[in-house]
């Protein structure tokens, strides 16, 4: 491995700047930026996906770990960083210059892999969703550990009762072990954002038997989306639903907050 000089002087000599279109903000701290790449474990000779590494911060902390790197970055500006990064550390990094959102991700790794990333605020959640929603489980991915604003966070970890419980949490958990790894302030960010940020870690658990998502989505998708409202009109526009509850003895009167993951899988299963 090549001496690396200060991310701060690399960003300088290429001339970057975070994009607040593509939702950028850069970590400096290396010793912040290791304790992020530790969270998923052992990473050496791990194949790792990493999306929008930026300058790569975490990106040098993945490869200090051992681990095998596919990042892909669809800001071009800072393909000559991650350029150098990769002669720094001979076959342990392949950059792919596009839109992590237009690529199939488990054809592109090949393997079985962990996702590590500090994902863009603006498509944050909707790459970590279409993880969770994958067909196929246990999915291709062993682990996922990101960065999210905390309030996004709060919900991914959320039980229910709580006023961040909602489709996310159910998502994440009923077929997942979710928790909440690390808070990072927002002074640790250059640019700071406006609040705070925390890593979330994800690993998959036992699916359970007779649930498609795709129904378990319709079912979360219509209680919450209208939370405010009893179960017996926020489900009355899903064919069966109410005779789901009737047949699980779940009160039509009580509201989504108030239900567990496992009468949310409980009442997909029945559909």
């Amino acid at each position: 491995m090549a001496e690396l000089p200060p991310l701060r002087e690399v960003i300088a000599r290429h001339g970057l700047s975070a994009s607040k279109a593509l939702g950028q903000n850069f970590l400096f701290d290396a010793q912040l930026l290791d304790r992020i790449a530790a969270i998923p474990g052992d990473l050496q000779d791990r194949a790792v996906l990493e999306v929008g590494p930026g300058p790569g911060g975490l990106t040098r902390a993945l490869l200090r770990a051992g681990a095998r790197v596919t990042a892909i970055e669809m800001d071009r500006r800072c393909l000559p960083a991650l350029a150098e990064l990769g002669d720094a550390f001979p076959g342990q990094l392949r950059v792919i210059d596009g839109d992590a959102m237009a690529i199939d991700h488990e054809d592109l790794m090949g393997e079985p892999f962990a996702v590590v990333a500090n994902l863009p605020y603006n498509v944050g959640t909707a790459l970590f969703t279409r993880w969770l929603s994958s067909a196929q489980w246990p999915p291709a991915w062993a682990s996922l550990t990101l960065m999210f604003q905390l309030e996004v966070a709060q919900r991914i970890i959320a039980a229910p009762g709580s006023g961040a419980y909602g489709r996310l949490a159910v998502l994440a958990q009923w077929r997942s072990r979710a928790k909440l790894a690390m808070k990072v302030h927002r002074s640790a960010f250059t640019p700071p954002p406006k609040v705070m940020s925390a890593i979330v870690h994800i690993e998959p658990d036992t699916m359970p038997e007779g649930v498609a998502v795709d129904t378990l989505e319709r079912v979360t998708q219509a209680a919450f989306g209208q939370r405010r409202k009893m179960l017996r009109q926020s489900l009355k526009s899903l064919p069966g639903a109410l005779g789901a509850l009737e047949s699980l003895g779940i009160d039509p009167q009580r509201r989504a907050e108030t239900l567990c993951v496992d009468d949310f899988v409980a009442i997909a299963r029945r559909l």
